[in-house]
C-alpha cells in the first residue's frame, strides 16, 4: 500500500504558526498533526473556560494558523488532526466551521468528546496519587480532570469522512497513530505496528525537536529562523523516514532523531500508550540520505486496559523576582539581599500569627567572566504559601530591602512588578478504559462509536544487558567530558526528569553505562534530587535513559525552580567527566572504528 505522508505542525500552545505553510509545500503531503496540550496547558484553558463558555480551546488555531491555509488544506485534500480542542473541542469546532463556511469551503469537521472528567470528578474523591500515593485533593480546589485517550474515537471519525478531526485531552502521538491506522487498516491487536505508529508520531509531536532543535550539537542546524519542521513518511509494515522540507535549515540525523525518541518516555522498553505498550529499545535508526533518516524495529504489546487521568488543582500562590548583582563575591552578596528580605517577610508572618512560607527557593546562577575577584550573577528568590498576600509581602519586601542591598544590585524593569499567581498541581491517577463515555460528532451529525475491548497486559519491561567495557590497563585511560562520547537531551514528567544519552560510537556505550552508577548520577544531581534513580539500555541505538525521581520541587507551575521542566539537566549531565581508553577516543577520531 501506499506510504503515508505526515507533518507534524505544533508541539506546543504557542509554536510557530509558519509550520503548516512550510509543510503544506512539501508535495505528496497527505496530514497535518498539532499537538497543543500539556498539563499546564489545560489548567489555563480550564480557568479561561469558567470565565467565558466560548473559550477553553487553543484560539490561535482556528484564528491564525487553520484560517491562513484552510484553501490550500482543502485543495491538496490534506487531512488536518489536533488536540486544539482543549477543554472546550466543541467550541474549537465550532468557530473552525465558521470559518470554512466564511471562506466557502466543503470541509467536514470531527469533534472527540469524552476524556473531560471534570463534572464527575466526585466518583474520585478515593483515589490516590499514582506516583507520591497522595489524596484526592478536594472538589473545590480542582480545575480539570481529563483522561488522556488513544486513537479509537480519531479513526472512527476518519472512517465516517471527517477532514478535520478536533479533540480534547488525546495522546500526543495518536493523532499520528490514528492516521496511519485509517490508512493502512491496522488493527487494534496489530501491537508492533501500533508501536510503530507510535513511535512515529512520537518523532513528529514536538515539531522541529527532531530536525535539530534542542540539539546536542545545536550548530549543525544552521539558522534556527529557517528550520524545517519534521515529515515523517510511514509505510505499512510500519517501517518509516523522518524528513524534513526541503530549503529549510535544520538537522536530520540518527542522533537528533534519537534524541527526540527517548525524550520524555521513561521506561523505553514499557512506553505505556492507551494502545500499546512500546518498546522501542532494539528501534534502528539509520542515515538513510541526506536530512533524511530509516526509522524501524519498535515493537508492542497489549495495552494495559487503563487510561491515565491528569488533574490540575489550586495548592496555593508563589512568586519571585529575578535580579541581578555583580562585583566581588556577587552571590554571596544576592544570597544576603534575598535573605534580608526574607527574614523580614517572616517577621511579620510571625507578628500577625499567620503560618511560615511552604517552600523558599533560591538560585544563582552564572560566575566569573575572568580570572579577577570580580563576578556577575542572575539570582532568582522565590517563595510560595498558601495566602496571595503572604507571597505578595515577601515581594514588598524585595523591593524595600533595594536600597540598603550590597553594591552591584541592578534589575531590568519596564513590565512592572512581579505578582503572586496560583499554582496549579498535578495529580494523576488511573481508570479503567470503560470508564468514559466517548460523543463522536463529524459535521455536526452524531456518529455511533464503540471502544474496542482489548486484553490487558503487565507494563514491566525486560531490562537489556548491558556489555561490560573492555578490560584495559588503566594508565591508558582518560577523562573526557561526557559531551565528547555522547549526545543526550532531558525532560519533565511532572516531577521527574527524564535524560536520554546516546554514545557517539558503539564501542563507548559500555564505558558511559558503567561511568553513569545510579549513585554517580544522583550526585550529579544531588542539589536538585530528592528521590531515587532509574537507567534503562537501548542497545538498538547504543543509548541509555535515566529517570530522576522528585527531582523538579513539583514540577510545572506548582515549583519555584527556575528550571522546573528538567530542560537544562542534559547539559549538566553532559559537563560530566567519563574515563575511557585513550585508543578509542584516538580511533574514532581517525575513523578506526
Amino acid at each position: 500500500m501506499q506510504s503515508l505522508r505526515i507533518g507534524g505542525a505544533s508541539g506546543f500552545w504557542g509554536d510557530a504558526p509558519h509550520a503548516t505553510k512550510q509543510l503544506l509545500r512539501d508535495p505528496g503531503l497527505d496530514v497535518l498533526v498539532y499537538d497543543y496540550l500539556a498539563e499546564i496547558t489545560m489548567s489555563i484553558m480550564a480557568r479561561a473556560r469558567l470565565k467565558d463558555p466560548q473559550t477553553g480551546y487553543a484560539v490561535d488555531f482556528v484564528s491564525e494558523v487553520m484560517a491562513r491555509n484552510l484553501p490550500l488544506i482543502a485543495e491538496q485534500g490534506v487531512k488536518v488532526l489536533s488536540n486544539a480542542g482543549g477543554v472546550n473541542p466543541t467550541a474549537c469546532a465550532e468557530a473552525l466551521r465558521a470559518k470554512i463556511a466564511e471562506l466557502g469551503l466543503d470541509l467536514k469537521v470531527a469533534v472527540v468528546e469524552g476524556d473531560d472528567l471534570l463534572p464527575r470528578v466526585a466518583e474520585f474523591a478515593d483515589r490516590t496519587e499514582m506516583f507520591s500515593g497522595a489524596p484526592m485533593p478536594a472538589a473545590e480546589k480542582i480545575v480539570s480532570v481529563n483522561a488522556y485517550i488513544g486513537t479509537g474515537p480519531i479513526v472512527a471519525a476518519l472512517q465516517a469522512g471527517a477532514d478535520i478531526v478536533i479533540t480534547g485531552r488525546c495522546v500526543d502521538s495518536a493523532l499520528t497513530l490514528a492516521a496511519c491506522m485509517h490508512h493502512f487498516g491496522w488493527e487494534h491487536a496489530d501491537y508492533d505496528l501500533l508501536a510503530a505508529g507510535s513511535l512515529a508520531g512520537h518523532l513528529l509531536e514536538c515539531g522541529p525537536q527532531a530536525t535539530g532543535g534542542n540539539f546536542t550539537d545545536w550548530e549543525l542546524a544552521g539558522d534556527i529562523a529557517r528550520i524545517g519542521y519534521p515529515i515523517a513518511e510511514i509505510n505499512a509494515d510500519g517501517s518509516m523516514v523522518l524528513t524534513k522540507p526541503e530549503g529549510t535549515t535544520g538537522c536530520v540525523s540518527p542522533a537528533s532523531v534519537c534524541e527526540q525518541m527517548l525524550y520524555e518516555i521513561g521506561d523505553p522498553q514499557a512506553y505505556v500508550l492507551p494502545d500499546v505498550i512500546c518498546d522501542f529499545s532494539q528501534a534502528a535508526i539509520e542515515q538513510a540520505a541526506p536530512d533524511c533518516v530509516h526509522v524501524a524495529g519498535a515493537k508492542g504489546r497489549a495495552p494495559t486496559g487503563q487510561l491515565k487521568v491528569s488533574a490540575t488543582w489550586a495548592d496555593g500562590y508563589r512568586a519571585g523576582m529575578t535580579f541581578l548583582m555583580n562585583g566581588r563575591d556577587a552571590r554571596q552578596k544576592a544570597e544576603v539581599f534575598a535573605q534580608a528580605a526574607l527574614d523580614r517577610a517572616r517577621n511579620v508572618l510571625r507578628q500577625t500569627g499567620a503560618p511560615d512560607y511552604r517552600d523558599v527557593s533560591f538560585e544563582a546562577f552564572g560566575g566569573r567572566p575572568g580570572d579577577s575577584d570580580y563576578e556577575e550573577i542572575s539570582f532568582k528568590a522565590a517563595v510560595k504559601h498558601d495566602d496571595a498576600r503572604a507571597v505578595g509581602l515577601f515581594l514588598r519586601e524585595m523591593t524595600g530591602a533595594a536600597l540598603a542591598a550590597p553594591p552591584g544590585l541592578h534589575i531590568f524593569t519596564g513590565g512592572g512588578r512581579p505578582k503572586p499567581s496560583p499554582v496549579v498541581a498535578l495529580f494523576s491517577f488511573l481508570v479503567p478504559n470503560d470508564t468514559l463515555t466517548y460523543r463522536l460528532t463529524v459535521g455536526g451529525e452524531e456518529v455511533a462509536y464503540d471502544p474496542p475491548n482489548v486484553t490487558p497486559q503487565e507494563t514491566v519491561g525486560a531490562q537489556r544487558d548491558v556489555p561490560d567495557p573492555t578490560v584495559e590497563d588503566a594508565a591508558d585511560w582518560v577523562p573526557r567530558p561526557l559531551e565528547d562520547l555522547a549526545w543526550a537531551r532531558s525532560g519533565d514528567k511532572g516531577d521527574k526528569a527524564n535524560v536520554g544519552v546516546i554514545a557517539r560510537h558503539a564501542t563507548y556505550m559500555p564505558f558511559i553505562w558503567s561511568a553513569l552508577t545510579n549513585d554517580k548520577v544522583a550526585d550529579v544531581f544531588s542539589d536538585y534530587l530528592s528521590g531515587g534513580v532509574e537507567r534503562f539500555y537501548l542497545p538498538g541505538t547504543h543509548s541509555m535513559n535515566i529517570i530522576l525521581h522528585n527531582v523538579l520541587g513539583g514540577g510545572g507551575i506548582a515549583s519555584l525552580r527556575n528550571d522546573a521542566q528538567g530542560k537544562s539537566f542534559a547539559q549538566i549531565l553532559l559537563a560530566t567527566p567519563i574515563r575511557i581508553p585513550a585508543r578509542l577516543i584516538a580511533n574514532f577520531e581517525q575513523g578506526d572504528i
